[in-house]
């Protein structure tokens, strides 16, 4: 991890599959309740779906297919992120399914570990580092990468 990396920052930390990930605050617009989807035949299965946010079509991003996790119903709980990223240096705005959304917190940067050489479930090149709050570990995943890395 480089400099940038590791500097603290506002994170909205999200359940994913049993697992906490922590997202950057700044590049997240809005949260949604669960909203109609429309699929998309022939589409990654990443980005299956197609959402209407504010009547701009956004592609739907269920990042539990990027971890080799089990894709579950959505609950009560289940919530839309929606955020700008930016792919091919052009700003892009994604929906991430996140199966709860807990709070905004800061993750002090001296907490952030790289990912480690064994042990870990998923790709390492997924994942910006592993953060510690308490006796919890934060997953903090490379979005970019998530889309661009196949």
């Amino acid at each position: 991890m480089t400099d940038t990396e590791t500097r603290s920052f506002e994170a909205l930390t999200l359940g994913l599959g049993g697992e906490i990930f922590a997202i950057d605050a700044n590049s997240v617009h809005e949260i949604l309740d669960i909203v109609p989807q429309t699929e998309v035949p022939g589409a990654p299965p990443l980005v299956s779906h197609l959402i209407n946010v504010r009547g701009k079509v956004v592609p739907l991003a269920d990042l539990r297919i990027r971890f080799g996790m089990e894709c579950t119903p959505p609950t009560i709980d289940t919530r839309i992120v929606v955020v700008e990223i930016e792919l091919d240096e052009e700003p892009t705005v994604v929906g991430l399914l996140a199966d709860k959304v807990h709070e905004v917190t800061s993750i002090s940067g001296a907490s952030i570990e790289g990912t480690p050489d064994i042990g870990m479930r998923w790709n390492p090149e997924l994942i910006k580092g592993i953060g510690k709050r308490g006796d919890d570990f934060i997953v903090i995943p490379d979005i970019v990468r998530i889309f661009t890395t196949h």
